[in-house]
């Protein structure tokens, strides 16, 4: 038998005027997509836990079928996961935003989109300029990376309460810096690097170009070591991941996944989503279970660009699930779900909470009377689960 879970994230969103009252899933021209909810079983799940933030990260541990309330570290541990960081036991790890500062506010937590390349100049800059044996910054992709800061006392004198950067756009910086135990280095951090940054020649062709400048870091999202039980004992069958995001990664390689790295894939609007498709068929000729992780949806969201969300579905399905439903035809012996994992909304640029959309088709599964895919037909389904662990259940059983 051949497993198959495809991880859109975001892609759910609420019907928008713009839209004719639909939401992108509707609108989309996705037949491939369609076809499963053709064959298959539409439902609904909720990979939200109600104690934790709505977050990417947290959704997409319990899509893997991991209890996200017991074992999520945290999103800087799980991204120096994908870096292959070997954290010590007074090691906190931190993700890293460039982001821009404007007159005191948040106005941008991509840093005006950085480019990988510009960004790498910037931490190693700040490695040799702010770096010390307590603190390190370790480059990522874009404007996401990652910073390990040391400390006797470990988590506990690092456990200020932080903010993801996402969610105070346009705020005043000083009204939304860490909290708590450690908030003074952190906020010294931020400080000494946007006084470095503010004035490095890359921000400055950047400001010429009326470009948003990467001039300050933001740091949130720490935690400890992390420690994640292996797919394979937890769920009796090993497999790999295909995917481009960080924290995605960082979470498969956690949980003992073979990572496949594809080349010109990012997790990004900007990802090759051909190549992305190739290497799924070429791992599938391997491993009994692939997950396949799409995050350009959630990007799109994120950035508030409904074109872009739109066109994204369409591209996963013209050269990814296309795909995935000749493999389905040809071997027969395969079971696939796919699901946006939580909702993201364009409009507001915020996950939020609520079951979204599944399918389940292939090998063993009876189908029902629904026909598309969407937000609104899974609502007319029975099928409802609220947890991860029943979710991985429902998937793997004979």
């Amino acid at each position: 038998m051949k497993y198959i879970m495809i991880a859109i994230p975001g892609a759910a969103d609420y019907p928008a005027e713009e839209l004719g009252g639909k939401t992108p899933l509707e609108v989309g021209k996705v037949p491939n997509l369609n076809y499963f909810s053709k064959i298959g079983r539409s439902g609904q799940v909720n990979l939200l836990p109600e104690r934790l933030e709505p977050s990417s990260d947290v959704s997409f541990l319990e899509f893997l079928g991991y209890e996200a309330e017991k074992v999520y570290p945290g999103r800087g541990p799980l991204e120096a996961a994908n870096l292959e960081l070997k954290l010590e036991a007074n090691e906190i790890a931190f993700r890293m935003n460039f982001i821009t500062e404007s007159d005191g506010i948040l106005a941008d937590p991509t840093g005006g989109r950085i480019t990988t390349k510009e960004a790498k100049a910037l931490v190693s800059f700040l490695n040799k300029k702010v770096a010390s044996d307590f603190v390190r910054f370790f480059p990522g992709a874009e404007y996401r990376h990652v910073a390990v800061i040391k400390d006797s006392h470990g988590f506990a004198a690092l456990s200020a309460k932080t903010k993801s950067p996402d969610t105070i756009i346009g705020e005043k910086i000083s009204e939304n810096f860490p909290i708590g135990p450690g908030e003074e280095l952190l906020r010294k951090l931020m400080f000494d690097a946007k006084l470095l940054l503010q004035d490095h020649e890359i921000n400055q062709v950047r400001v010429d170009l009326q470009e948003n400048p990467a001039n300050m870091i933001w740091l949130w999202g720490q935690g400890q070591k992390p420690e994640l039980e292996s797919f394979q004992k937890r769920y009796g069958i090993s497999g790999a991941l295909v995917a481009g995001t960080e924290y995605a990664k960082g979470i498969a390689r956690l949980a003992k996944l073979t990572v496949v790295d594809v080349q010109g894939s990012t997790g990004n609007l900007e990802t090759d989503y051909e190549k992305k498709g190739e290497a799924l068929m070429e791992v599938l000729e391997e491993k009994d279970f692939t997950c396949v992780h799409l995050g350009a949806c959630d990007e799109a969201s994120r950035l508030g660009d409904l074109k872009g969300k739109i066109s994204a579905l369409e591209a996963m399905d013209f050269f990814i699930f296309s795909k995935v439903k000749k493999f389905l035809e040809d071997k027969k012996n395969v079971r696939i779900v796919i699901s946006p994992c939580h909702y993201a909304l364009w409009k507001t640029k915020t996950h939020t909470r609520g079951s979204v959309p599944f399918v389940l088709a292939g090998k063993n599964v009876t189908p029902d009377d629904i026909e598309k895919y969407s937000e609104v037909a899974a609502k007319t389904s029975d099928l409802k689960i609220s947890k991860g662990s029943e979710w991985m259940k429902l998937f793997l059983k004979k």
